[in-house]
């Protein structure tokens, strides 16, 4: 079920009673391997993700940076597709039925599956939400409504160029959380300016009561933590993937098979990051 008696909705709500941000986590999908990816996945509730972003690999990621480009290439190299990427979360909620999934992708291979299809399907495998990057307000009813209807929530995405009367729109047909994009540009681009951030954040919350979560450019734990003060989540993802490709560089990663070492890597650093964002406001 989506909306405040969903997972996401939940989730929210006990972080606010928490007095605490949540951590966003973004993974791809079938990065570098099918195995390595299920291992990483299934780390990452325990290292502390509040929320899980995870990534539909697609030839032609327009918004995504380098690193994140380089991951869904790694992925579609191995064979990952989107039915793939939804047996994981199938089998992911086997064994946690509470942490909230939100697919991240682009609106190509969602057409390609079918879109009533896919909705059905990724609510029966445990998807809470999507964040599909190239369907514009104008453009999403296709997607949104059967999304809604079908019990998904629809999250949209604010920039720092977007204005107040944009703003109004895109909330009023968003359900979950609000995506506060800190940069305006592609995923892992520079950091902006706390201050400018927290403009940001409240520029939102005069619109929605939606919970706000910022995401691009942020890379460290300290980064985390202050973003952590001033929003209701902080989500990291190219900083998460950098930590796959090195693993693969340096020979840590083995083709065809998991690769604990790797996947402990990644975790160890959600940690590190999960520590920043809880003790941000203490």
């Amino acid at each position: 079920m989506s909306g405040a008696q969903g997972r996401i909705g939940r989730r929210f709500a006990a972080l606010k009673k928490a007095n605490r941000a949540g951590l966003v986590t973004f993974v791809m999908s079938g990065d570098p391997d099918l195995d390595t990816s299920h291992a990483i996945l299934d780390g990452l509730t325990d290292a502390g993700a509040d929320i899980i972003e995870l990534g539909m690999p697609f030839s032609d990621p327009m918004a995504d940076g380098p690193a994140i480009q380089a991951g869904g290439q790694r992925a579609l190299k191995n064979g990952q597709n989107l039915k793939r990427t939804l047996a994981m979360v199938e089998e992911f909620r086997a064994a946690d039925d509470e942490t909230p999934i939100v697919l991240m992708g682009y609106f190509n291979p969602i057409c390609q599956y079918g879109v009533a299809a896919f909705v059905a399907d990724a609510y029966k495998m445990g998807v809470d939400g999507l964040i599909v990057v190239d369907t514009p307000l104008e453009e999403d009813d296709e997607l949104r409504v059967p999304a809604e209807a079908a019990g998904l929530d629809f999250i949209r995405m604010v920039t720092p160029a977007t204005g107040d009367a944009r703003i109004g729109e895109l909330v009023s047909g968003a359900r979950g959380f609000i995506y506060y994009v800190s940069v305006t540009g592609i995923t892992g681009a520079g950091s902006a300016l706390i201050d400018d951030i927290a403009a940001g954040v409240e520029r939102v919350r005069r619109a929605t009561d939606l919970p706000v979560a910022v995401g691009f450019g942020v890379r460290t734990p300290d980064q985390g933590a202050e973003i952590a003060r001033v929003a209701d989540g902080v989500v990291i993802g190219s900083a998460i993937v950098d930590i796959v490709a090195q693993g693969v560089d340096q020979g840590v990663h083995r083709d065809g098979g998991p690769a604990t070492g790797l996947a402990d890597d990644v975790l160890g650093f959600v940690k590190e990051l999960s520590a920043g964002v809880i003790n941000a406001r203490k």
